[in-house]
């Protein structure tokens, strides 16, 4: 009995992964739009009722797309974090996000769904907050450490934070920043906007016949100089 329910619980991943893959697909030559459960359906040759057992809706097809994607670039990051020394927070922070844009240019369909276009209709659900927080963690635990170990030395001279941001600083500083200040954490936020707004700049054309030569150079300055502006040093 116990094998049983085993072997139909194997089943079913097998069938759950290889809609998942067909839907991916879908993605990457339909876009967001264009996925459709009928058509998913119609290319594993299932009759297009049987599908709305593994996914009831479209959006929960995508929720699961999502949050796929959103555990395979935190992975990534997680990964090139851990292959650095700790007490090396430059080349961690330099490692991570280089490993957000080689996850993303092998994976850029899956980049879209996550940081392109919000998919129209759609509501993610509170089930992707996990998933996607896990580059963020890795994020501030490079900041947090470093200041810890009294490696972390902002440029003097730069705007404060406006006195507003200490609403949203205070949680922010419980979960993920410790002790920094509220001029880091904003300007951490800062510099992860930056880093994904270079991503995506690339990733979606933006950089054609703007930055043509070497775009993993340009990613690299512009990663380096937020790190610098975070007080993120070759020393640390």
């Amino acid at each position: 009995m116990n094998a049983s329910r085993t072997a139909r619980e194997r089943v079913r991943a097998e069938l759950i992964s290889e809609i998942k893959e067909v839907a991916r697909r879908q993605l990457a030559i339909e876009g967001t739009s264009g996925l459709s459960l009928r058509a998913v359906a119609r290319e594993l040759g299932m009759v297009s009722s049987a599908i709305y057992r593994y996914f009831p809706s479209r959006d929960e097809l995508l929720t699961a797309l999502i949050i796929e994607a959103f555990n395979a670039v935190g992975a990534a990051v997680e990964e090139a974090d851990a292959a650095c020394p700790r007490d090396r927070h430059l080349d961690r922070w330099m490692a991570v996000c280089r490993s957000i844009r080689t996850w993303a240019l092998a994976h850029p369909s899956e980049y879209a769904l996550i940081h392109g276009s919000p998919v129209p209709g759609y509501v993610a659900p509170q089930d992707t907050a996990v998933a996607a927080a896990r580059d963020g963690i890795v994020f501030a635990a490079i900041l947090r450490d470093a200041d810890e170990a009294g490696r972390l030395s902002p440029l003097p001279g730069l705007p404060p934070a406006p006195e507003s941001f200490a609403a949203d600083a205070g949680p922010l500083r419980e979960a993920l920043f410790s002790t920094l200040s509220d001029d880091l954490i904003l300007r951490a936020l800062e510099s992860w906007t930056a880093i994904y707004g270079s991503v995506s700049f690339e990733l979606f054309g933006m950089y054609k016949n703007v930055i043509e030569q070497d775009r993993a150079a340009a990613f690299d300055h512009t990663a380096a100089t937020q790190a610098h502006l975070l007080g993120l040093t070759a020393a640390g």
